[in-house]
C-alpha cells in the first residue's frame, strides 16, 4: 500500500517530504501556516490537489492559536495567513479554490465567535481532503472506460497518490483499470527539471505493482511513430472555461505529437482545477522556478557557472490537441465543459 501524502494527526499536518523520494519515506510535521508555506513552496508537496488540502489545514495552523476576540480581529489575521499561503504556487487552481472556500466559511457565519470560527474552518480542511479523495475514486472511474486490456499508455510528471490526497488522476484511472482486471503498461517520462517522473511516477507505480518504464521526455516522440503508445494520460494544474489547460513542462510537446501520430491525449483533473475565471490558457500565470533546478542535478552542477536559465515550470496546452478531459463528472469535450459544470460549488 502507498503511504500517505497527507495526514492530519494530533492537530499536526503530516506530509510526505517528496522531495527525499525515491530514496528514503519521511514525513515532515507542520505546527504553523509557515511550515506549510515552504512545503508547498519547496514542493516538498505537489501537486494541484495535495497542494489546496495541504493549504487548507495551513490557513487552520495559522490561525487555531488566536486570541482575537472579534470577528473583524480574527478576520485580520486570517487575511494575514491566507495571503501568506496564495503567494506559494501561483499556478495551481486548487491552491486558491481551497483558501476560497475556507473564506466563505469565515464569511458565511461572521456573526460567529473566533472559537467556534475555527471549528468549522478545521471542519472545512477535513471536508476538502475527504473531498479529493472521492473526486479521485470517480476519476479513476470515469476515466478506466477509455482503458482496454493491453493499453500501452504514456504519462508526464506526477499526476498519482503522490499529487493528490486519493490514489489521483491520470494514475488513479490506471490503478482503477487495473482493479478491473485490465493489463497495462506504463511509459513514465523523467520530466526535467525536478524529474518528478523519474523519481515519484515511476517509484509510486512500482509500489503499486506497476508495468513501468522510466524514460527520457525526449523519446516520446520515437515510442509514438514506432506505434507503442496507446493513449496518453496527464494530469492539471489549471484548465480555463475553454479547455486550454496548464501542466509541467513538457506536456504541451506530448500533445502536439500525440495529435501528429493520431494517439488519443486525455487530460484527468476535479473539478476543482477547472477556473471558470480564465477565458483561455492565455490568463494562466505561468510559475518559473529557480535557475538551480536546471543547472543541477542531485546537488551536482552540470553546467557553467553564471549561464543563463530560463525556467518555467509549466506550459499551456491549446484545447484543440485534447481529446478529452476526464472529471469527477464524467468525460467532456474541451469546448463542451460548459457554463452549467464550470459552476458547480457543492
Amino acid at each position: 500500500m502507498l503511504p500517505k501524502t497527507l495526514e492530519w494527526k494530533a492537530n499536526l499536518l503530516r506530509i510526505l517530504d517528496q522531495t527525499k523520494l525515491p530514496h528514503k519515506v519521511t514525513y515532515i510535521e507542520c505546527s504553523d501556516h509557515r511550515d506549510v508555506a515552504e512545503a508547498i513552496s519547496k514542493m516538498r508537496v505537489r501537486g494541484a490537489p495535495a497542494i489546496g488540502v495541504a493549504a487548507a489545514f495551513g490557513l487552520y495552523l495559522g490561525i487555531v492559536d488566536s486570541k482575537a476576540k472579534t470577528y473583524d480581529e480574527f478576520l485580520r489575521e486570517f487575511t494575514s495567513v491566507e495571503r501568506e499561503l496564495l503567494q506559494t504556487r501561483p499556478t495551481a487552481r486548487n491552491l486558491f479554490w481551497a483558501l476560497e472556500r475556507m473564506k466563505n466559511i469565515l464569511q458565511d457565519n461572521r456573526n460567529e465567535l473566533p472559537e467556534k470560527l475555527k471549528r468549522l474552518l478545521l471542519k472545512e480542511a477535513q471536508d476538502i481532503y475527504r473531498e479529493d479523495e472521492d473526486l479521485c475514486r470517480k476519476i479513476g472511474k470515469n476515466g478506466a472506460i477509455l482503458i482496454k486490456d493491453g493499453d500501452r499508455i504514456l504519462t508526464h510528471c506526477n499526476a498519482g497518490s503522490l499529487a493528490t490526497a486519493g490514489i489521483g488522476t491520470a494514475l488513479g484511472i490506471i490503478y482503477t483499470a487495473l482493479g478491473e482486471g485490465k493489463k497495462v503498461k506504463v511509459y513514465a517520462d523523467e520530466t526535467r527539471p525536478a524529474l518528478q517522473g523519474a523519481r515519484l511516477t515511476v517509484w509510486e507505480l512500482i509500489q503499486a505493482g506497476v508495468d513501468v518504464t522510466l524514460v527520457c521526455d525526449s523519446t516520446a516522440g520515437i515510442l509514438m511513430r514506432g506505434k507503442m503508445i496507446d493513449i496518453v494520460l496527464v494530469g492539471a494544474d489549471r484548465i480555463a472555461a475553454n479547455g486550454d489547460f496548464a501542466n509541467k513542462i513538457g506536456t504541451y510537446n506530448l500533445a502536439i505529437l500525440a495529435k501528429e501520430h493520431g494517439v488519443p491525449f486525455y487530460v484527468a483533473a476535479p473539478y476543482s482545477t477547472i477556473d471558470p475565471a480564465l477565458n483561455s490558457g492565455s490568463d494562466i500565470q505561468i510559475e518559473e522556478r529557480e535557475a538551480r533546478e536546471v543547472t543541477h542535478i542531485a546537488g551536482q552542477r552540470i553546467t557553467l557557472n553564471g549561464v543563463t536559465v530560463y525556467n518555467p515550470v509549466f506550459d499551456i496546452t491549446p484545447h484543440q490537441y485534447v481529446d478529452g478531459i476526464i472529471t469527477d463528472q464524467g468525460l467532456f469535450k474541451p469546448n463542451l465543459l460548459g457554463k452549467n459544470f464550470l459552476d458547480r460549488g457543492d
